[in-house]
């Protein structure tokens, strides 16, 4: 299991990269929108802060050509290296933009994706992640933990080489949850990241230590 930041905000990637084992960044283009930025001013920073880690950038464009185009010219441009997962929605577009992309030699993850057959047929395309979206099925009654589970489930069962890649959580618990039915990886936003590590009893257990400890560790260091 591999955690990533879903974000492109600079200064919480540099906190969430100065504590967690962090595998990588994504973004999107509403990620992006909340922060105002170019991607090319943008993109840099990020990769300063990820170094060798992965970086999943959506790509804008609608049609297939373009999303190839696209991913191309952001490879050359920004110098992205074999870490570089460009995502792509599951549309029909979208689909056929993951075979042109992969045969290029270029990684691929595909997203916005809210059933079990968008997933698996991401996979045959050639998808090396797919991203289910857990908290926008949960809040239209379809079960995001299950249907991460029943991805899951299937590529491993098929031994496809393709990972799920969970997104979209408002709460710790639907992280919990995802991990214990097998997700290979979830990208999780600042806060929820935060929270993950967080417990109020270690915070008192630390309190205590420091209390115990008063003129006891007599080794200067």
């Amino acid at each position: 299991m591999i955690y990533m930041a879903d974000t492109a905000n600079i200064e919480q990637l540099k906190k969430l990269y100065y504590y967690f084992p962090l595998a990588g960044v994504t973004t999107n283009p509403s990620i992006l929108a909340q922060e105002g930025k170019p991607i090319s001013e943008i993109v840099p920073q990020i990769q300063n802060i990820v170094g060798d880690g992965m970086v999943h950038f959506q790509v804008s464009s609608q049609t297939a050509d373009e999303m190839l185009r696209e991913t191309l010219k952001y490879k050359e441009h920004f110098g992205f290296g074999d870490e570089y997962y460009s995502k792509i929605p599951v549309t029909a577009e979208g689909l056929r933009a993951i075979s042109l992309i992969k045969n290029a030699g270029i990684k691929v993850t595909a997203t916005a994706i809210f059933t079990h057959q968008q997933a698996l047929v991401a996979a045959q395309a050639g998808a090396d992640y797919v991203a289910p979206y857990v908290s926008r099925l949960d809040n239209i009654s379809s079960h995001g933990i299950e249907v991460v589970e029943h991805i899951t489930n299937t590529l491993n069962h098929f031994d496809y080489d393709c990972k799920v890649l969970a997104a979209s959580f408002k709460t710790v618990d639907q992280v919990h949850r995802i991990v214990k039915r097998g997700c290979h990886s979830a990208t999780i936003n600042y806060e929820l990241l935060k929270a993950l590590r967080s417990h109020p009893m270690t915070d008192m257990a630390v309190e205590q230590f420091a209390v115990d400890s008063e003129g006891l560790y007599d080794i200067e260091f």
